[in-house]
Protein backbone atom coordinates (compact mmCIF):
# COMPACT_ATOMS: atom_id res chain seq x y z
CA UNK A 1 0.00 0.00 0.00
CA UNK A 2 1.50 3.51 -0.91
CA UNK A 3 1.42 6.16 1.40
CA UNK A 4 -0.74 7.88 -0.74
CA UNK A 5 -3.10 5.41 -0.12
CA UNK A 6 -2.44 5.08 3.20
CA UNK A 7 -3.27 8.45 4.18
CA UNK A 8 -6.62 8.35 2.02
CA UNK A 9 -7.71 5.37 3.86
CA UNK A 10 -7.20 6.62 7.23
CA UNK A 11 -8.63 9.50 5.68
CA UNK A 12 -11.94 7.90 5.24
CA UNK A 13 -11.84 5.73 8.36
CA UNK A 14 -11.47 9.53 10.43
CA UNK A 15 -14.96 11.01 8.31
CA UNK A 16 -16.99 7.69 8.81
CA UNK A 17 -17.72 7.87 12.65
CA UNK A 18 -18.20 11.63 11.67
CA UNK A 19 -20.35 11.64 9.80
CA UNK A 20 -22.05 8.51 11.88
CA UNK A 21 -22.63 10.89 14.11
CA UNK A 22 -24.26 13.68 12.30
CA UNK A 23 -26.70 10.55 11.59
CA UNK A 24 -27.35 9.43 14.75
CA UNK A 25 -27.99 12.89 15.59
CA UNK A 26 -30.54 14.04 13.19
CA UNK A 27 -32.07 10.89 13.98
CA UNK A 28 -32.07 12.04 18.01
CA UNK A 29 -33.78 15.41 16.58
CA UNK A 30 -36.71 13.78 14.65
CA UNK A 31 -37.21 11.59 17.64
CA UNK A 32 -37.21 14.73 20.46
CA UNK A 33 -39.34 16.44 18.12
CA UNK A 34 -41.49 13.56 17.72
CA UNK A 35 -41.92 13.37 21.44
CA UNK A 36 -42.65 17.14 21.60
CA UNK A 37 -45.55 16.58 19.17
CA UNK A 38 -47.28 13.41 20.73
CA UNK A 39 -47.04 15.38 23.84
CA UNK A 40 -48.62 18.75 22.61
CA UNK A 41 -50.96 16.67 20.48
CA UNK A 42 -52.25 15.33 23.92
CA UNK A 43 -51.64 18.12 26.36
CA UNK A 44 -53.19 20.75 24.61
CA UNK A 45 -56.51 20.24 24.59
CA UNK A 46 -56.25 20.00 28.37
CA UNK A 47 -54.50 23.16 28.85
CA UNK A 48 -57.10 25.10 26.15
CA UNK A 49 -60.67 23.14 28.36
CA UNK A 50 -62.70 26.47 29.27
CA UNK A 51 -61.21 28.62 26.98
CA UNK A 52 -62.36 30.36 24.05
CA UNK A 53 -59.18 27.92 21.80
CA UNK A 54 -61.11 24.92 23.37
CA UNK A 55 -62.90 23.98 19.89
CA UNK A 56 -59.53 24.94 17.87
CA UNK A 57 -56.95 22.68 20.30
CA UNK A 58 -59.65 20.07 19.94
CA UNK A 59 -59.13 20.30 16.20
CA UNK A 60 -55.69 19.91 15.59
CA UNK A 61 -54.08 16.97 14.91
CA UNK A 62 -51.10 15.43 15.18
CA UNK A 63 -49.74 16.12 12.11
CA UNK A 64 -49.93 20.42 12.26
CA UNK A 65 -47.93 19.60 15.16
CA UNK A 66 -45.17 17.16 13.54
CA UNK A 67 -44.90 19.79 10.48
CA UNK A 68 -44.89 22.81 12.67
CA UNK A 69 -41.83 21.49 15.00
CA UNK A 70 -40.10 20.33 12.27
CA UNK A 71 -40.23 23.73 10.36
CA UNK A 72 -39.27 25.34 13.76
CA UNK A 73 -36.36 22.64 13.87
CA UNK A 74 -35.11 24.04 10.50
CA UNK A 75 -34.87 27.13 11.17
CA UNK A 76 -32.53 26.83 14.08
CA UNK A 77 -30.59 24.24 12.63
CA UNK A 78 -30.07 26.20 9.53
CA UNK A 79 -29.12 29.26 11.83
CA UNK A 80 -26.56 27.00 13.86
CA UNK A 81 -25.00 25.65 10.42
CA UNK A 82 -26.22 22.24 11.48
CA UNK A 83 -29.29 21.46 9.32
CA UNK A 84 -27.32 20.05 6.36
CA UNK A 85 -24.86 18.06 8.35
CA UNK A 86 -27.97 16.15 10.21
CA UNK A 87 -29.96 15.76 7.05
CA UNK A 88 -28.55 12.00 6.43
CA UNK A 89 -30.72 11.20 9.72
CA UNK A 90 -33.79 12.75 8.78
CA UNK A 91 -34.85 9.59 6.54
CA UNK A 92 -38.36 10.51 5.80
CA UNK A 93 -38.52 7.68 3.08
CA UNK A 94 -37.93 5.11 5.92
CA UNK A 95 -40.42 6.49 8.52
CA UNK A 96 -43.36 7.19 6.04
CA UNK A 97 -43.53 3.78 4.37
CA UNK A 98 -42.77 1.87 7.49
CA UNK A 99 -45.60 3.90 8.79
CA UNK A 100 -47.73 2.99 5.56
CA UNK A 101 -46.79 -0.10 5.87
CA UNK A 102 -48.21 -0.33 9.45
CA UNK A 103 -51.40 1.10 8.13
CA UNK A 104 -52.08 -1.61 6.02
CA UNK A 105 -52.08 -3.86 9.24
CA UNK A 106 -55.70 -1.54 9.98
CA UNK A 107 -57.09 -1.81 6.68
CA UNK A 108 -59.41 -4.85 5.99
CA UNK A 109 -58.67 -7.14 2.76
CA UNK A 110 -62.42 -6.78 1.77
CA UNK A 111 -61.72 -3.05 1.80
CA UNK A 112 -58.77 -3.43 0.03
CA UNK A 113 -59.83 -5.55 -2.67
CA UNK A 114 -63.01 -3.39 -3.22
CA UNK A 115 -61.14 -0.42 -3.69
CA UNK A 116 -58.33 -1.65 -5.97
CA UNK A 117 -60.91 -1.57 -9.38
CA UNK A 118 -61.54 2.04 -9.08
CA UNK A 119 -57.90 2.89 -7.14
CA UNK A 120 -56.35 1.38 -10.63
CA UNK A 121 -59.31 3.12 -13.25
CA UNK A 122 -58.69 6.43 -11.38
CA UNK A 123 -54.47 5.91 -10.94
CA UNK A 124 -54.20 5.33 -15.06
CA UNK A 125 -56.30 8.19 -16.12
CA UNK A 126 -55.14 10.86 -13.73
CA UNK A 127 -51.33 9.58 -14.58
CA UNK A 128 -51.61 9.50 -17.95
CA UNK A 129 -53.60 13.21 -18.21
CA UNK A 130 -52.08 15.13 -15.71
CA UNK A 131 -48.70 13.44 -16.59
CA UNK A 132 -49.13 14.23 -20.43
CA UNK A 133 -50.29 17.83 -19.47
CA UNK A 134 -47.18 18.91 -17.60
CA UNK A 135 -44.74 17.41 -20.73
CA UNK A 136 -46.41 19.32 -23.00
CA UNK A 137 -47.11 22.57 -20.85
CA UNK A 138 -43.19 22.00 -19.77
CA UNK A 139 -42.14 21.47 -23.40
CA UNK A 140 -44.17 25.34 -24.33
CA UNK A 141 -41.83 26.63 -21.45
CA UNK A 142 -39.18 25.18 -23.14
CA UNK A 143 -37.78 23.25 -20.25
CA UNK A 144 -34.94 20.76 -20.44
CA UNK A 145 -36.52 17.26 -21.24
CA UNK A 146 -34.80 15.55 -18.14
CA UNK A 147 -36.31 18.19 -16.05
CA UNK A 148 -39.68 18.33 -17.64
CA UNK A 149 -39.69 14.30 -16.90
CA UNK A 150 -38.70 14.50 -13.14
CA UNK A 151 -41.71 17.14 -12.62
CA UNK A 152 -44.55 15.33 -15.20
CA UNK A 153 -43.66 12.05 -12.81
CA UNK A 154 -43.60 14.01 -9.41
CA UNK A 155 -46.84 16.00 -10.07
CA UNK A 156 -48.68 12.82 -11.81
CA UNK A 157 -47.26 9.98 -9.15
CA UNK A 158 -46.45 10.48 -6.03
CA UNK A 159 -43.95 13.44 -5.59
CA UNK A 160 -40.20 12.87 -4.65
CA UNK A 161 -40.37 9.53 -4.75
CA UNK A 162 -41.22 9.07 -8.26
CA UNK A 163 -38.80 12.05 -9.23
CA UNK A 164 -36.50 10.00 -8.00
CA UNK A 165 -37.18 7.39 -10.22
CA UNK A 166 -37.58 9.51 -12.86
CA UNK A 167 -34.16 10.78 -12.30
CA UNK A 168 -32.57 7.65 -12.47
CA UNK A 169 -34.20 6.02 -15.38
CA UNK A 170 -33.20 9.95 -17.24
CA UNK A 171 -30.06 10.22 -16.06
CA UNK A 172 -31.12 13.97 -14.48
CA UNK A 173 -28.55 16.48 -12.98
CA UNK A 174 -28.47 16.16 -9.19
CA UNK A 175 -30.07 20.01 -9.01
CA UNK A 176 -32.90 19.02 -11.21
CA UNK A 177 -33.76 16.14 -8.78
CA UNK A 178 -33.68 19.16 -6.10
CA UNK A 179 -35.40 21.54 -8.18
CA UNK A 180 -38.35 18.53 -8.57
CA UNK A 181 -38.06 18.19 -4.99
CA UNK A 182 -38.87 21.40 -3.59
CA UNK A 183 -41.60 21.72 -5.70
CA UNK A 184 -42.95 19.03 -4.44
CA UNK A 185 -42.84 19.83 -0.93
CA UNK A 186 -44.12 23.66 -1.54
CA UNK A 187 -46.86 22.45 -2.72
CA UNK A 188 -47.66 19.76 -0.76
CA UNK A 189 -47.31 21.39 1.98
CA UNK A 190 -50.57 23.28 1.64
CA UNK A 191 -52.27 20.77 0.20
CA UNK A 192 -52.34 18.46 3.50
CA UNK A 193 -54.85 21.66 5.52
CA UNK A 194 -56.40 22.88 2.34
CA UNK A 195 -57.87 19.77 0.63
CA UNK A 196 -59.04 18.15 3.76
CA UNK A 197 -61.15 22.24 4.73
CA UNK A 198 -62.48 21.69 0.86
CA UNK A 199 -63.67 18.31 1.37
CA UNK A 200 -65.56 19.50 4.54
CA UNK A 201 -66.87 22.71 2.67
CA UNK A 202 -68.32 20.65 -0.55
CA UNK A 203 -69.41 17.98 1.79
CA UNK A 204 -67.93 15.10 0.04
CA UNK A 205 -68.33 11.60 1.54
CA UNK A 206 -65.38 10.06 2.90
CA UNK A 207 -65.03 8.09 0.04
CA UNK A 208 -64.57 10.27 -2.04
CA UNK A 209 -62.59 12.99 -0.01
CA UNK A 210 -60.22 9.48 0.18
CA UNK A 211 -59.75 9.16 -3.18
CA UNK A 212 -59.51 13.09 -4.04
CA UNK A 213 -56.84 13.16 -1.42
CA UNK A 214 -54.93 10.30 -2.28
CA UNK A 215 -55.67 11.25 -6.33
CA UNK A 216 -54.03 14.65 -5.91
CA UNK A 217 -51.62 15.46 -3.33
CA UNK A 218 -48.08 14.51 -4.32
CA UNK A 219 -45.89 13.01 -1.37
CA UNK A 220 -47.03 9.72 0.54
CA UNK A 221 -46.46 11.91 3.48
CA UNK A 222 -48.62 14.31 2.89
CA UNK A 223 -51.39 12.13 1.91
CA UNK A 224 -51.31 10.89 4.98
CA UNK A 225 -50.98 13.79 7.05
CA UNK A 226 -53.92 14.78 4.87
CA UNK A 227 -56.02 11.38 5.10
CA UNK A 228 -55.59 12.06 9.10
CA UNK A 229 -56.94 15.22 9.04
CA UNK A 230 -59.88 14.21 7.12
CA UNK A 231 -60.87 11.19 9.51
CA UNK A 232 -60.02 7.68 9.12
CA UNK A 233 -62.32 6.71 6.61
CA UNK A 234 -61.13 8.69 4.18
CA UNK A 235 -57.16 7.97 5.54
CA UNK A 236 -57.69 4.46 4.83
CA UNK A 237 -59.33 5.26 1.09
CA UNK A 238 -56.51 7.65 0.15
CA UNK A 239 -54.07 5.71 1.43
CA UNK A 240 -55.09 2.55 -1.30
CA UNK A 241 -56.10 5.13 -3.86
CA UNK A 242 -52.05 6.46 -2.89
CA UNK A 243 -50.58 3.54 -3.16
CA UNK A 244 -52.17 1.97 -6.14
CA UNK A 245 -50.63 5.00 -8.07
CA UNK A 246 -47.17 4.24 -6.30
CA UNK A 247 -47.32 0.89 -7.30
CA UNK A 248 -46.98 2.58 -11.40
CA UNK A 249 -43.64 4.15 -9.90
CA UNK A 250 -41.97 1.27 -12.04
CA UNK A 251 -43.99 1.33 -14.95
CA UNK A 252 -43.47 4.87 -15.85
CA UNK A 253 -39.69 4.93 -14.84
CA UNK A 254 -39.39 1.84 -17.20
CA UNK A 255 -41.46 3.47 -20.25
CA UNK A 256 -39.02 6.88 -19.53
CA UNK A 257 -35.70 5.07 -19.14
CA UNK A 258 -36.78 3.35 -23.38
CA UNK A 259 -38.12 6.76 -24.29
CA UNK A 260 -34.77 8.39 -23.59
CA UNK A 261 -33.02 5.80 -24.64
CA UNK A 262 -34.38 5.36 -28.01
CA UNK A 263 -35.38 8.76 -29.01
CA UNK A 264 -34.17 11.58 -26.87
CA UNK A 265 -30.45 9.98 -26.70
CA UNK A 266 -30.55 8.00 -29.52
CA UNK A 267 -29.16 4.54 -28.31
CA UNK A 268 -29.65 1.42 -29.85
CA UNK A 269 -28.54 -2.34 -28.88
CA UNK A 270 -29.37 -4.18 -25.68
CA UNK A 271 -28.59 -1.49 -23.38
CA UNK A 272 -31.60 0.57 -24.66
CA UNK A 273 -34.04 -2.16 -23.62
CA UNK A 274 -34.79 -1.91 -20.11
CA UNK A 275 -34.68 -5.33 -18.19
CA UNK A 276 -36.89 -7.46 -15.44
CA UNK A 277 -34.40 -6.31 -13.12
CA UNK A 278 -34.35 -3.16 -13.52
CA UNK A 279 -38.27 -3.02 -13.37
CA UNK A 280 -37.69 -4.92 -9.95
CA UNK A 281 -35.37 -2.31 -8.93
CA UNK A 282 -37.70 0.52 -9.28
CA UNK A 283 -40.83 -0.86 -8.31
CA UNK A 284 -41.55 0.72 -4.51
CA UNK A 285 -41.16 -2.61 -2.56
CA UNK A 286 -43.09 -1.43 0.39
CA UNK A 287 -46.55 -1.59 -1.82
CA UNK A 288 -46.25 -5.32 -0.95
CA UNK A 289 -45.62 -4.82 2.44
CA UNK A 290 -48.90 -3.03 3.08
CA UNK A 291 -50.88 -5.28 0.86
CA UNK A 292 -49.16 -7.78 3.25
CA UNK A 293 -49.78 -6.63 6.60
CA UNK A 294 -53.54 -6.00 5.33
CA UNK A 295 -53.72 -9.77 4.66
CA UNK A 296 -52.66 -10.64 8.06
CA UNK A 297 -54.12 -8.37 10.19
CA UNK A 298 -57.61 -9.46 8.60
CA UNK A 299 -56.99 -13.15 8.68
CA UNK A 300 -55.28 -12.63 12.18
CA UNK A 301 -59.26 -10.68 13.34
CA UNK A 302 -61.12 -13.57 10.99
CA UNK A 303 -59.57 -16.21 13.37
CA UNK A 304 -60.56 -14.55 17.04
CA UNK A 305 -57.45 -12.56 17.13
CA UNK A 306 -57.21 -9.37 20.14
CA UNK A 307 -58.45 -6.23 18.44
CA UNK A 308 -55.79 -4.68 21.24
CA UNK A 309 -52.92 -5.51 19.36
CA UNK A 310 -53.95 -4.38 16.61
CA UNK A 311 -54.47 -1.10 18.25
CA UNK A 312 -51.00 -1.27 19.56
CA UNK A 313 -49.65 -1.41 15.73
CA UNK A 314 -51.73 1.40 14.93
CA UNK A 315 -50.32 3.51 17.82
CA UNK A 316 -46.47 2.39 16.41
CA UNK A 317 -47.80 3.70 12.88
CA UNK A 318 -49.16 6.77 14.34
CA UNK A 319 -45.64 7.47 16.07
CA UNK A 320 -43.62 6.80 12.33
CA UNK A 321 -46.07 9.02 10.63
CA UNK A 322 -45.29 11.77 13.03
CA UNK A 323 -41.57 10.68 12.52
CA UNK A 324 -42.16 11.35 8.82
CA UNK A 325 -44.35 14.79 8.87
CA UNK A 326 -41.29 15.81 11.59
CA UNK A 327 -38.47 15.40 8.70
CA UNK A 328 -40.67 17.00 6.14
CA UNK A 329 -40.55 20.02 8.35
CA UNK A 330 -37.05 19.48 8.64
CA UNK A 331 -36.06 18.94 5.33
CA UNK A 332 -38.22 21.94 3.69
CA UNK A 333 -35.85 24.33 1.47
CA UNK A 334 -36.44 26.88 -0.88
CA UNK A 335 -32.99 26.92 -2.13
CA UNK A 336 -33.80 24.43 -4.99
CA UNK A 337 -36.63 26.99 -5.71
CA UNK A 338 -34.67 30.16 -6.02
CA UNK A 339 -32.25 28.08 -8.30
CA UNK A 340 -34.55 26.91 -10.77
CA UNK A 341 -36.21 30.35 -11.48
CA UNK A 342 -40.22 31.03 -12.70
CA UNK A 343 -41.10 28.42 -15.51
CA UNK A 344 -40.66 25.19 -13.28
CA UNK A 345 -42.87 26.77 -10.87
CA UNK A 346 -45.31 27.99 -13.54
CA UNK A 347 -45.29 24.66 -15.00
CA UNK A 348 -46.02 22.79 -11.44
CA UNK A 349 -48.57 25.37 -10.21
CA UNK A 350 -50.33 24.77 -13.66
CA UNK A 351 -50.05 21.23 -13.09
CA UNK A 352 -51.21 21.28 -9.76
CA UNK A 353 -54.33 23.47 -10.84
CA UNK A 354 -54.86 20.16 -13.35
CA UNK A 355 -54.45 17.73 -10.79
CA UNK A 356 -56.95 18.65 -8.35
CA UNK A 357 -59.41 19.66 -11.01
CA UNK A 358 -59.05 15.90 -12.72
CA UNK A 359 -58.53 14.26 -9.25
CA UNK A 360 -61.89 15.50 -8.04
CA UNK A 361 -63.99 14.49 -11.16
CA UNK A 362 -62.74 11.31 -11.32
CA UNK A 363 -63.08 10.72 -7.22
CA UNK A 364 -66.90 11.81 -7.59
CA UNK A 365 -67.38 9.08 -10.58
CA UNK A 366 -65.70 6.41 -9.29
CA UNK A 367 -65.85 6.46 -5.55
CA UNK A 368 -69.29 8.55 -5.66
CA UNK A 369 -71.30 5.37 -4.54
CA UNK A 370 -68.82 3.38 -2.77
CA UNK A 371 -69.86 1.98 0.55
CA UNK A 372 -67.35 2.09 3.39
CA UNK A 373 -67.51 -1.10 5.97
Amino acid sequence: MTEHTAQASEQERDARPSGTWYAVAGVLVVLVLGAATRFLEQQVPTWADGTAFEGLAKSIEFPVYAIALGLIGNVVLSRLALRDALSTGFRTEFFIKTGLVLLGASINLKLLVTAAAPAIVQALLLITVVFGFTWWLGGRLGLDDKLRALLASAVSICGVSAAIAAAGAVQAKREQLAYAASLVIVFALPSIFLLPWLARVFGLPDAVAGAWIGGNIDTTAAVAAAGALAGEDALQIATIVKTTQNALIGVVAIALTAYFALKVEKRTGADARPSLGEFWQRFPKFVLGFIAASIIGTLYLADGGDKANITTVNDLRTWFLIFAFVAIGLEFSLKGLREAGWRPVALFASATVVNIVVALGLALVLFGNFQLG
